[in-house]
């Protein structure tokens, strides 16, 4: 037997629909801008949350940030610390985000990246 669902939780399934979608429907340049802002952050500090991230990047929409940050977890390109800080976005009233470092295939991605770049700029 299927169980009923309140009004309530089928509007907050619509809007959870409705912002899975709206995450679906950005770019390819967006995803590849939060990549390069991980992989250059990465190299440059041994761990992050995206309290700095959202300072380096273009306003993305609500959640887009976050599908991007758990995608590279998936990719094996970064993992999470086991700490969270507070997240600086006012929207969140302090929430609890995750801290991040790059993996061994993320420092390897990112230094190939970097190699890219010095062998352009020559």
């Amino acid at each position: 037997m299927t169980k009923r669902l309140s009004v309530a939780e089928r509007l907050a399934s619509t809007e959870k629909d409705a912002l899975l979608d709206d995450i679906a429907k950005h770019s390819e340049w967006d995803r590849f801008l939060v990549e390069q802002a991980v992989l250059h952050f990465g190299e440059q500090h041994a761990e992050w949350s995206c309290n700095e991230l959202r300072d380096l990047l273009p306003e993305l929409g609500p959640g887009f940030l976050g599908a991007a940050i758990n995608s590279l977890r998936t990719a094996g390109v970064i993992q999470h610390t086991g700490r969270t800080v507070p997240s600086t976005q006012a929207n969140t009233h302090g929430h609890r985000i995750g801290v991040w470092q790059l993996t061994a295939k993320g420092r390897r991605i990112a230094a190939q990246r970097a190699a890219r770049t010095r062998k352009q700029a020559a």
